[in-house]
């Protein structure tokens, strides 16, 4: 059974799933990677979402606030053996539903050009490819996506 915790990057599961998903990143990004580090840090970020199957963290999203209007979605992740399930996008509508909870209009994330299941996950939930925003502009293996929260 899937379990779902609202909290914030002090969540030691979230931190371990992070150090997962970085050293996902650095095999997949190669010396690219090292320009997204510094974008990726989690200290201080208030709202996460954990996805628990009998207790063991299976999945992790977080957001912070972009603007007064637009909450960026930052560090999902679903360890490989666990993909398949709707963790993700479990995690994702959550953090969606979050973001509307707290006022905002839209949300905004970044992946990067190699990540086909992750640019797979934000098409099939309605997320639309925008121009690279704020550090992504100009970046060619970035892609930027957009999704108006509806009320």
């Amino acid at each position: 059974m899937l379990t779902l915790k609202r909290t914030n990057s002090d969540n030691t599961d979230f931190q371990q799933l992070v150090l997962m998903l970085n050293k996902d990143l650095e095999k997949r990004n190669g010396v690219v990677n090292d320009f997204f580090v510094q974008f990726n840090k989690i200290d201080e970020i208030k709202n996460v979402i954990i996805i628990y199957e009998n207790h063991q963290a299976v999945g992790c999203g977080a957001m912070k606030k972009y603007d007064d209007n637009t909450m960026e979605i930052k560090r999902m992740y679903v360890p490989l053996g666990n993909r398949g399930k709707g963790i993700a996008t479990k995690v994702l509508q959550e953090l969606e539903i979050w973001a509307k909870e707290l006022g905002y209009k839209k949300c905004i994330l970044e992946t990067g050009n190699k990540m086909s299941e992750a640019i797979s996950l934000y098409e099939k939930n309605s997320f639309k490819i925008i121009s690279n925003y704020g550090q992504y502009v100009n970046i060619t293996d970035s892609i930027c996506f957009e999704k108006t929260i509806e009320y």
